[in-house]
């Protein structure tokens, strides 16, 4: 029987008005290192204050897809960042949200001092355009893509990409990417993470 998450884990980490923060959700199903490199990018390449890993209690768009109990993810995941502006949180579990959209509404009102930036992988941008109200997404926060290998060319040629063609600013003004008003995206090509959750999940499954 899974064991109830502790109460800590649901709360937003500490923040200070005027801070820049990138937003990175997903199951974290297990987390790995390329999490952590792509956050660590994140913080150099956009200028980032934290990091924060929104482990989500469950992937819309996965869901078949075997999952730890939220407790052991947060856990993992904690361990994994381990980094002081790397920040682990289940809010999304206390929002009782599951679409980015439906998060991003509700975090809105807290974060009106607070600049943030939504970060995701190549393949995310594969199949943005299957996500729930993905132009209000666009709409309201600016995004950051990072690179995974063998998926450059699917993500920007996918309909989100096409559809939001000019609203891309090149990678290396990445740092001004804060300045621009959504939509705006750019499209990083460091670092090039190999491995991937959905690997890791299929290493151990029983043969």
């Amino acid at each position: 029987m899974s064991r109830a998450v502790p109460a800590e884990a649901f709360r937003l980490p500490a923040f200070q008005p005027g801070m820049r923060i990138g937003l990175f959700g997903g199951s974290f199903d297990p987390p790995h290192q390329g999490h952590r490199e792509v956050s660590l990018a994140a913080i150099r390449l956009l200028g980032l204050d934290q990091v924060w890993w929104l482990v989500s209690p469950q992937n819309p768009l996965k869901p078949n897809a075997p999952s730890e109990d939220l407790l052991r993810r947060v856990a993992a995941a904690e361990r994994v960042a381990n980094h002081p502006r790397i920040k682990v949180t289940a809010a999304e579990a206390a929002l009782g949200t599951t679409y980015t959209a439906e998060t991003l509404r509700r975090l809105a009102p807290r974060f009106r001092d607070v600049r943030l930036v939504w970060m995701m992988g190549a393949d995310n941008l594969a199949t943005f355009h299957h996500w729930r109200d993905w132009r209000a997404i666009a709409e309201r926060v600016p995004i950051a893509i990072f690179n995974r290998p063998g998926l450059a060319f699917k993500a920007l040629s996918s309909p989100a990409a096409k559809f939001l063609a000019r609203a891309r600013i090149p990678a290396r003004s990445a740092g001004k990417l804060f300045e621009k008003q959504p939509p705006a995206w750019v499209f990083v090509g460091t670092p090039h993470v190999t491995v991937s959750s959905t690997a890791l999940r299929a290493l151990r499954r029983p043969s």
